[in-house]
């Protein structure tokens, strides 16, 4: 993204989600992606497309009178952004407070721990 300072909102982020499945895509393909499940009408995507295009999060290639999207941004980059986001704005830029506050409160199941066991047995061989 060519500014990494401008954040993608939920909405935004649905159709970022789309393109990142398949694209390049039109304004409409899309809408039919998104609308039905979000009862937004074709406006509304193609205001979100076009704040996307000025975050640089995406591009657009006219062919003819339609304008196809692809995705700038990769769903990698944005996932650590928002993952270090979430984790700086709640948790003091700590994991080991969000795993602590996933504990306490009962949310890690089996599962959970025991992938957290193997990650950390695998960080601890990587170093």
């Amino acid at each position: 993204m060519t500014d990494t300072n401008k954040q993608i909102s939920v909405a935004e982020s649905l159709l970022m989600e789309v393109l990142w499945n398949k694209h390049p895509l039109t304004a409409e393909e899309i809408t039919a992606e998104v609308a039905g499940k979000q009862n937004w009408s074709s406006g509304t995507v193609k205001s979100l497309l076009n704040r996307l295009l000025s975050k640089g999060a995406m591009s657009a290639k006219r062919d003819g009178r339609r304008y196809f999207y692809s995705p700038v941004l990769s769903r990698e980059d944005y996932l650590s952004s928002e993952g270090r986001g979430l984790l700086d704005r709640l948790f003091g830029g700590q994991v080991s407070s969000l795993v602590t506050h996933f504990s306490e409160n009962q949310q890690l199941s089996a599962d959970d721990v025991s992938e957290l066991k193997r990650l950390i047995k695998e960080l601890d061989n990587e170093s």
